[in-house]
């Protein structure tokens, strides 16, 4: 999981400092992430995915489908 939030990162050419304040935590608090020194919470799992445009299933590298599902809840209160 660690590995493809860095790779989801860097393939936006993002720094982990432009991430941490999109999350509002600091980068050193985000770089534990990457490094899997912290998990995850949940609430950041969603807006890492929501962000990214993935599913939570891809981030914790539970599919190796990257698209984000179609008609999830949050799309229907987006409409």
């Amino acid at each position: 999981m660690y590995i493809r939030i860095r790779d989801l990162r860097e393939d936006k050419d993002m720094t982990q400092t432009q991430i941490a304040k999109m999350l509002g935590m600091s980068q050193t608090g985000y770089s534990k992430y990457e490094t899997g020194e912290n998990d995850l919470p949940t609430e950041v799992l969603i807006k890492l995915a929501r962000f990214y445009n993935t599913s939570i299933d891809y981030l914790l590298g539970e599919t190796e489908e990257r698209k984000r599902y179609k008609n999830t809840p949050h799309d229907k209160l987006m409409d």
